[in-house]
């Protein structure tokens, strides 16, 4: 190759490393979920599957936790990059309002609306279980310490003053279902979509029944005091002789760190916000239907990262004052 030939091709590759863009930068990050057996724990686990599947440059991984109140503490700590929780834990922590916790935890901002996630209190169906305040000098499990689910199952039996009057036992969802098997407890709450996997596998073992806590809420109004909302789970979804049942539900919302680059968690909300990403979810759960463009971040009232804005705002939605950055 001569000398002039030469000259040529280095001036073509010095062309070519100005005008070729560089990589995307390469993150690693966790994911909060929660107890083995609940949903939080599935969403996480498909998100930390399908988000690296189709981002070459995120690595991911699902974390277990006792759920919703423990991720907006990791979340607001760094901790966890993303992570899975309650409106109303979200709200509380961000104004020091958490029970037994006056730190605010303010570093902690909003994707998007994954799904409801209402009340379902499970008894035996011979025990003559009617309603909640039937439920004094029982044992009840209410899901892990640090979990949404126990944070709104003390907020609510606080609220209609049975709180003293039950025994508390902290057990993830499948520990709860096989402790409710074997006689150890007399209920178990779980706040979580339906059908929940845990309140199946005790279906199997026992006869069930759910609890009417709607009732109860509204007779105290729980709905003054806490933004829960009423929410009727249909006939036959534990078993084709299970009654309509009157309840409250949460909303179940995807957060990030507010320090989390914007161009990342633009990236996280394409994915799974995609057609493929919702259908990916949707797979492993069919309690992640409602995790659409038209629910967007429905629920939240805290503020949504600038990588959820550009997002949302490329989808057309129009974003609240009060919840921009």
């Amino acid at each position: 190759m001569n000398r002039q030939w030469m000259i040529a091709l280095v001036a073509l590759v010095a062309a070519a490393m100005v005008v070729v863009p560089a990589s995307a930068a390469d993150y690693s990050v966790k994911i909060g979920g929660g107890p083995t057996g609940g949903t939080f724990n599935t969403f996480a686990n498909a998100m930390a599957v399908h988000v690296p599947k189709v981002n070459a440059n995120i690595k991911a991984s699902a974390v277990g936790s006792g759920g919703s109140v423990e991720n907006v503490k990791r979340v607001h700590k760094g901790e966890s990059e993303f992570g899975l929780c309650y409106a109303v834990d979200l709200d509380l922590a961000a104004k020091g309002q958490l029970p037994q916790d006056s730190a605010t935890y303010q570093n902690v901002r909003t994707l998007g609306y994954l799904y409801g996630a209402p009340a379902q209190l499970v008894v035996r169906g011979d025990a003559g279980i009617k309603s909640a305040m039937d439920l004094k000098g029982k044992r009840v499990a209410l899901g892990n310490a640090g979990s949404g689910a126990a944070a709104s199952a003390e907020r609510f039996f606080r609220h209609i003053g049975l709180w003293d009057t039950i025994k508390p036992e902290f057990l993830g969802y499948s520990q709860a279902a096989s402790a409710f098997q074997d006689g150890k407890i007399d209920a178990f709450w779980v706040l979580v979509g339906y059908p929940n996997r845990s309140i199946i596998e005790a279906a199997v073992q026992v006869k069930i029944a759910l609890v009417d806590v709607g009732l109860d809420a509204e007779q105290s109004k729980f709905y003054d005091a806490f933004a829960y909302g009423p929410k009727v789970i249909p006939a036959g979804v534990y078993g084709k002789d299970m009654p309509v049942c009157n309840t409250f539900q949460d909303a179940t919302i995807l957060v990030a760190n507010k320090d989390l680059p914007e161009e990342l968690v633009y990236a996280v909300m394409k994915t799974l916000w995609s057609a493929d990403g919702m259908a990916a979810v949707t797979s492993a759960s069919k309690a992640f239907d409602e995790m659409n463009l038209e629910n967007g971040f429905e629920g939240t009232s805290v503020p949504l990262h600038p990588g959820a804005v550009k997002f949302w705002q490329e989808q057309g939605k129009s974003i609240p004052e009060k919840l921009m950055p």
